[in-house]
């Protein structure tokens, strides 16, 4: 009586499986539809906010019609979904994708910008630190690519229509990575580490000589080369300050309040 049973049992579980297999694809409801079909239902997912199931639809849309020109903007969509979703390493990977598989593809020029925006949007890096956290504590590469991504749009695209948007955030990254030295200066100089504050504010004169934030630079030059009893010094450097902002706040006692250096854009 048991191997009966038991025969049973086995089909009975094979068949089962054997069901589980088939489920998927039986009740896929885009199994048909077109490629026009999968564009616009995705295109609608991204249109109320579903990027998962957006992404779903477009990838299905890849795989179905490989050599169509719909398959080229899935791969562009995805990536903006990701995006939009917050995914920064899937949606990097499918920027850097898109322009391996397509560098002549008349779009992309909006690859670039696009990862420009993932890197300039990183919520983990430069552009979002919370009031506890110490922004020394944080390297700004999130800026550092992202700067990159627009000024090889920009050098690449002269023409293109996103160049504009990424020459304004050329400029503000330029001023974020140099108050980003600043902010680090100041952070030595607080602790008694002038000749380190010295140096790092020489970065930002150094590597961005055009950023406002040279202004705050220079004064932790003048404060520490004062500290570190070198009056030369200190005095060639508030010449320099002087001289490129002769009506600096810090001549008048300094800004009145420190407001968080990252909240610029």
């Amino acid at each position: 009586m048991q191997k009966p049973m038991l025969k049973i049992t086995i089909v009975a579980l094979a068949f089962l499986l054997s069901a589980c297999s088939l489920t998927p694809d039986k009740f896929d409801e885009t199994k048909n539809w077109s490629p026009s079909k999968l564009y616009s239902e995705a295109r609608e997912e991204m249109n109320v906010g579903d990027y998962a199931k957006a992404v779903s639809h477009f990838e299905k849309l890849e795989s179905r019609y490989p050599f169509g020109t719909y398959a080229q903007q899935a791969q562009m969509e995805i990536a903006y979904a990701y995006y939009r979703q917050g995914d920064q390493p899937q949606a990097l990977a499918a920027v850097e994708r898109f322009i391996k598989l397509h560098p002549d593809h008349p779009n992309v020029d909006y690859m670039y910008y696009l990862r420009g925006l993932i890197n300039f949007n990183d919520k983990v890096g430069i552009f979002d630190f919370v009031s506890r956290q110490d922004p020394t504590e944080r390297d700004p590469k999130a800026a550092r690519e992202a700067f990159d991504s627009f000024k090889l749009l920009t050098e690449r695209f002269p023409d293109s229509k996103y160049t504009p948007d990424a020459n304004a955030r050329l400029a503000y990254l330029v001023n974020s990575m140099a108050q980003y030295d600043v902010h680090v200066a100041n952070y030595y100089y607080r602790r008694g580490a002038y000749l380190a504050a010295v140096n790092r504010a020489q970065s930002a004169v150094k590597n961005y000589p055009g950023a406002p934030a040279v202004e705050g630079a220079l004064y932790v030059m003048i404060r520490s080369y004062d500290a570190l009893n070198l009056p030369q010094l200190r005095d060639d450097a508030e010449r320099v300050m002087k001289t490129n902002f002769p009506d600096s706040v810090y001549f008048r006692g300094g800004p009145k309040k420190d407001d968080p250096w990252w909240k610029v854009w």
